[in-house]
């Protein structure tokens, strides 16, 4: 596949259509008592009862998953620009990223904020097909600067669409630009370079790869790029659709591969946040570390520039090394909002060229969604991320966005951890996600 030449042509990509069609499953299957909201740690400020009520309300609530303090200020940034452009209040419901995450199926059956944070992909497809938000295609009669792949990235099975898209990432391989100058290194480019390299960090006296999967969801963009790598685009997004076996040779060898590699990882992962694994790259005591373009949160202003990435090497020369996670985030409104009209007035400005601004002035960490944004004030770390994304050949959403929700929490979450814990029983592990998978797909 050529590389994409523009914006347009890159989005057009993100929305593969062997996934393209959900099918209406049960949206509770598999999940456990673990998930219910018993404690309220996901309680909203929405109604049940209709919508478009409070039209008269000065206030709308937004339920974010930025709990971390620099998307957490952005985030409060952009709802004071949306105060003084509108003169409505945007209370912000802020919970940790992965409570937010695990919590969001009974969180929107319940009573969810008007506005909430949520991810484009299968994941978005999947709670609009289940009529758990809401339509907002008015609201993209309004917007502009986005091409029609980003809208296509935004649109329901239905045709409607049901998200505002707000920024997107890359995932690669970090690394400090002083500690590699220090000590000779050089980009890898394939495997047995990119081991080697592990190999002679250990002897200087570093760990490798910084590793943290505490919340999950981090380990999973080991197993999307390894699978990329080795089995290709098309059977990465085939196996998260449930049309490929778990039990393929091709998935034991994404196992076995990762299962060479885990020497080089930092030890004890699951009970370090990806935060504590940041961290150790800051502090000059890991190499390497594999996580999306946020990681620049973790480093000081002054520490930016020291920043630097490269794409996970080349496994399989006849697949090359061109496929990427890059998943965009943004906001959806709920069903039935208690402000239905400020609800919809904050989706338009989240999707506007102001609310870009704001946030290229102050987020190093993302690229922005909205072509009229300002971009000269990005980064250097952020135009080659730019670069990066506009220069791959496929790209995926990343896995828990790019398959059913209750599969990548009950099933492939603890599947991972499992595997980390014990990696030598590789026969045991996709024989158990490929019986849950049937179930679960089935259903």
């Amino acid at each position: 596949m050529s590389r994409p030449r523009t914006q347009a042509e890159y989005l057009a990509r993100l929305v593969p259509p062997s996934v393209a069609g959900i099918g209406r499953r049960s949206l509770l299957a598999g999940a456990g008592a673990g998930a219910l909201l018993g404690t309220g740690l996901l309680a909203g400020c929405g109604s049940d009862s209709g919508s478009g009520s409070g039209s008269d309300s000065k206030e709308v609530s937004v339920g974010s998953n930025q709990s971390d303090p620099q998307p957490k200020g952005i985030t409060a940034k952009v709802m004071d620009g949306f105060k003084t452009s509108s003169g409505i209040t945007a209370k912000i419901n802020t919970v940790d990223h992965n409570t937010y995450q695990e919590n969001i199926n009974n969180y929107l059956q319940g009573k969810p904020d008007d506005v909430f944070m949520w991810f484009a992909g299968y994941r978005m497809r999947f709670f609009a097909a289940k009529g758990l938000t809401g339509d907002i295609s008015d609201v993209w009669g309004k917007l502009s600067g986005y091409s029609d792949a980003f809208k296509k990235a935004s649109t329901g099975d239905d045709g409607k669409q049901y998200f505002v898209p707000s920024s997107y990432y890359p995932w690669a391989v970090f690394y400090r630009k002083s500690v590699w100058k220090q000590y000779g290194y050089q980009v890898p480019t394939t495997l047995d370079q990119f081991t080697a390299l592990g190999t002679q960090m250990k002897r200087d006296g570093l760990t490798p790869i910084a590793f943290a999967d505490k919340d999950g969801w981090p380990a999973m963009g080991t197993f999307d790029i390894l699978n990329l790598r080795i089995n290709g685009y098309q059977f990465h997004i085939d196996l998260m659709a449930g049309k490929e076996a778990w039990t393929s040779d091709r998935v034991k060898k994404v196992f076995d591969t990762w299962n060479g590699l885990l020497p080089l990882h930092q030890p004890d992962s699951l009970g370090r946040t990806w935060q504590e694994a940041a961290q150790s790259l800051q502090q000059k005591k890991s190499g390497m570390y594999l996580l999306g373009l946020f990681v620049a949160q973790q480093f000081g202003a002054d520490e930016q520039d020291d920043i630097d990435f490269f794409t996970f090497p080349e496994i399989d020369p006849a697949i090359g090394a061109k496929a990427l996670d890059a998943p965009i985030d943004g906001y959806m409104l709920a069903r039935k909002p208690k402000s239905e009209a400020n609800a919809k007035k904050l989706l338009e400005y989240v999707g506007s060229k102001e609310a870009a601004d704001i946030m290229v002035k102050n987020d190093p960490t993302t690229l922005v969604a909205n072509s009229g944004a300002d971009t000269s004030g990005y980064t250097a770390l952020q135009k080659k991320a730019a670069e990066l994304v506009g220069s791959a050949t496929e790209i995926a959403q990343f896995l828990d966005r790019d398959t059913r929700p209750d599969f990548a929490s009950t099933v492939i979450i603890p599947a991972l951890q499992q595997f980390i814990k014990n990696p030598r029983d590789i026969d045991g592990l996709v024989n158990s996600i490929e019986n849950q998978k049937k179930s679960i797909f089935t259903s």
